[in-house]
């Protein structure tokens, strides 16, 4: 008792609010996957990009990209889903995977507005958005392991 006694002091918490919540494994890893996808989403991106102006040539990897896209948005609502009804007690994954899932719809749906409608202008948005979303998933995974 005395080793969590300390550990609560050391995160402010005493009395009633001093319950421990466990590190969450399953919800780190639905999240290192999402990392993993959004990583590899940028590989893509960097594959492409090489054919700058040249649609066609890079086709294929533009659809390994969207594609690629897709398995982020799926992973991110499962662990959106886990995190709503698993991890109650833990605001700050359930609001955090809640925002990556919502991140990752609008940069689908810049990213079809780039291929679909030649609004290449939005990569000046679409980009960046890529970043934050890097952000956030690897503060998710890293957030859920520490007890809180």
């Amino acid at each position: 008792m005395d080793n969590l006694s300390t550990e609560y002091r050391s995160h402010g918490r005493r009395g009633p609010q001093a319950v421990a919540v466990a590190p969450d494994h399953a919800f780190s890893a639905l999240t290192g996957l999402v990392a993993l996808a959004v990583l590899l989403q940028g590989l893509w991106a960097g594959i492409f990009l090489e054919h700058d102006g040249e649609r066609d040539a890079a086709e294929n990897w533009i659809e390994v990209h969207a594609r690629g896209g897709d398995v982020a948005i799926v992973l991110a609502v499962l662990a959106t889903v886990y995190a709503v009804f698993r991890l109650r007690a833990r605001r700050d994954l359930w609001i955090g995977s809640v925002a990556l899932t919502v991140l990752l719809f609008l940069e689908a749906y810049l990213g079809g507005l780039i291929a679909d409608e030649s609004k290449d202008v939005l990569t000046a948005v679409h980009i960046p958005l890529a970043m934050v979303i890097m952000a956030l998933v690897v503060w998710l995974p890293v957030r859920a392991a520490r007890r809180h």
